[in-house]
């Protein structure tokens, strides 16, 4: 399951009726774009879509510059097989189509799930169902509004890229004739109709839209597209956009207010309700917990998520004090960021709450198992300069340590594993995410450093999945991933290693897109147990895990790091999901929190990759009243390590730390 999460005996339901998606019909007004385009979207060649950039741009007189650079921010030039993205866009100009906009029960609601990942509270009962969402807006269907432009069908324009490519074009030039401005060859004047194409319905938002399209125009892009094809967009750093186009697109000013974000992206303060509700009984309250980090506690952890619905549907939960929280939510179509808890207290979006009280929580519009999912290149882009400015801020080291998807964080207890959550998954681009970061994964080390860092070759690896339709069994279809497979033997007909975590009845893994129990991912590091021609093996959920690493398409380069051992003549140690302090540690009045552990063991003769180092710690905080809230710090020591696809916790005095190799 993606969405449930639970703790001791607590237990909640939420559910989310489907999203609505509004259809959009269009008449054809004009005439089929040209014979030569049709014989254009034929050729085979690797310049076919440089040409089509050509040929649109001179066909409704935008600077081809121009075109380029709004493609590269939406979609890299890629056309993902006329697959939609995570917000229903199609092809290299990211046209939008409502009625494939996928809606689902956002994974925060699957289930039953505690909110917090803390059994210090008591039980309560919510309505079986929230509210259906709002009809799409205007942002998700451009693609009818292409439709009418170029006389051109959905159809076409959803799946062939160089259709695809005249119907932006042709958005473009209507939106600069819509500002009152003429089709100028300078593309610094086009600097309006860019903004007006995000999407966007606030002016700081469409703003740094415009203003992350022309940076790449100054610096030139180049790159091969997922379809084989070669497209350059050569740097023209003299361009000076005319940013007071902007005031003639009559947007609504976003209301930054408490917001805490980086000065160069567009951030709005869409508080979560801190309230108590209820009556008797059943009094609570939401839907976050007041601290004042990092003076309470330290901030060690950014957790990736993403939503599982739509932009409005994800905006309205936040706003309800019965529902869960997080401190950011991102959107795809344009990157706008929207903040919802203050960095200094402790949003409920891990399902851990030892990991909540140290972490910041940023949901990204998407869904994870929609077919042949992708995200836009405009919300990496945002996402990377939001962490790297919480990075900067907290202290917090760009690697996966650190940066984790909700996938990577711990089960609490032995009882919440086969519920946690399994967001972002495996299409989410991680190589080129710390690219962004300014942190990208490279070898550091010969073969005998000890480590490896998973890093297969994002498109090119494409491990198949199922369950991403209606039928359990049936493939996903085709795309990039960032994860490999993990086996028994040095084979790919051998069985998939086995998490007795997620299936105490000892079943071998699956190859389900929601299950992480036989997968390593880009930038998670693993101590190396064993190499055999073109497999590599690693220390894995306390057994040893094989992949395929050929040196021709590797999927993972050298390392070196510390790595943690089991003390002495000990056969084997215990593995935690949380690091709690020792029972000695709590005052009287505050319910001592067992310590919990998982169901795996770390063996004598294995090794483990190192993160974080820290002593144990509690945020007890059970009630509305803040009064009471402390925070407990024991003398017990852990490490972190890279356990299995989640980080996991050790005792200190368990373990004996050394360099790899």
């Amino acid at each position: 399951m993606r969405g449930s999460a639970r703790e001791g005996d607590r237990s909640v339901r939420r559910r989310m009726t489907r999203a609505a998606a509004a259809t959009a019909t269009a008449a054809l007004l004009f005439p089929l774009v040209s014979a030569a385009t049709a014989a254009t979207a034929a050729r085979p060649d690797s310049g076919a879509l440089q040409r089509a950039f050509a040929d649109a741009a001179q066909q409704y007189r935008v600077p081809q510059s121009v075109l380029l650079g709004v493609s590269y921010l939406q979609s890299r030039w890629d056309g993902h097989r006329g697959a939609p993205s995570v917000s229903g866009g199609y092809g290299p100009m990211h046209l939008t189509d409502a009625r494939t906009a996928l809606a689902s029960a956002p994974h925060h609601s699957e289930g039953a799930e505690d909110p917090r990942g803390d059994d210090s509270r008591p039980v309560r009962t919510l309505p079986e169902e929230l509210p259906e969402p709002s009809r799409l807006p205007a942002r998700l269907r451009t693609l009818g509004r292409a439709a009418e432009l170029t006389g051109l069908d959905a159809r076409t324009l959803r799946e062939d890229p160089v259709a695809n490519i005249h119907g932006g074009a042709a958005l473009l030039a209507a939106a600069q004739r819509n500002l009152g401005l003429p089709l100028s060859k300078d593309p610094g004047q086009w600097y309006g109709a860019v903004a007006r194409y995000s999407g966007a319905d606030d002016r700081a938002t469409a703003s740094a839209y415009a203003h992350d399209v022309f940076e790449v125009i100054r610096d030139g892009e180049r790159r091969t597209t997922d379809s084989g094809q070669r497209v350059v967009l050569p740097a023209s750093p003299d361009v000076a956009e005319n940013t007071a186009q902007t005031r003639r697109l009559s947007l609504r000013a976003a209301d930054a207010g408490e917001a805490e974000c980086p000065q160069e992206v567009a951030c709005e303060w869409i508080p979560a309700p801190y309230e108590e509700f209820g009556e008797g009984d059943q009094k609570d309250y939401g839907n976050h917990d007041k601290a004042d980090r990092p003076g309470s506690q330290r901030i060690d952890y950014i957790i990736v998520h993403d939503t599982e619905g739509p932009w409005g549907t994800t905006i309205d939960l936040i706003k309800d004090p019965t529902y869960v929280s997080w401190q950011y939510t991102l959107r795809s179509s344009d990157g706008h960021i929207a903040q919802h808890v203050p960095l200094k207290d402790v949003a409920w979006h891990a399902g851990n709450w030892y990991v909540n009280s140290r972490s910041v929580g940023l949901e990204h519009e998407g869904f994870l198992t929609a077919p042949d999912a992708w995200y836009t290149e405009a919300m990496y882009r945002t996402s990377a300069r939001l962490v790297r400015y919480l990075a900067k801020k907290y202290d917090i080291p760009l690697n996966r340590q650190h940066i984790l998807g909700h996938e990577n964080v711990p089960g609490p207890t032995t009882m919440t594993i086969p519920g946690m959550h399994t967001d972002p998954g495996p299409y989410w681009d991680w190589a080129h995410y710390f690219q962004l970061l300014g942190a990208p994964f490279q070898s550091t080390a010969s073969a005998a450093g000890g480590l490896v860092t998973i890093l297969p070759e994002y498109a090119r690896n494409k491990p198949v999945y199922t369950g991403c339709q209606k039928d359990p069994g049936e493939a996903c279809p085709p795309h990039g991933s960032g994860a490999v497979r993990l086996h028994t033997e040095p084979s790919a007909d051998a069985p998939l290693v086995r998490d007795i975590g997620l299936r105490p009845d000892g079943s071998d893994s699956t190859t389900g897109v929601n299950d992480h129990g036989a997968r390593a991912t880009t930038g998670q590091q693993y101590a190396v147990a064993e190499r055999q021609s073109e497999w590599t093996a690693i220390w894995y959920l306390g057994q040893k895990a094989w992949f395929h690493n050929p040196r021709t398409q590797p999927t993972a380069v050298n390392a070196k790091g510390l790595v943690a051992t089991p003390k002495g003549d000990a056969k084997d140690i215990a593995v935690y999901g949380r690091a709690y302090p020792e029972k000695a540690a709590y005052p009287e009045g505050i319910p001592v929190q067992p310590l919990s552990p998982l169901p795996y063991k770390l063996r004598a003769g294995q090794e483990y990759a190192v993160g974080t180092k820290s002593t144990g710690e509690y945020y007890y905080a059970p009630t509305f009243d803040t009064k009471g809230h402390r925070v407990i710090r024991g003398k017990q020591e852990y490490y972190q390590i890279q356990f299995g696809h989640r980080v996991a916790f050790v005792k200190a005095g368990d373990v004996t730390v050394r360099q790899s190799g």
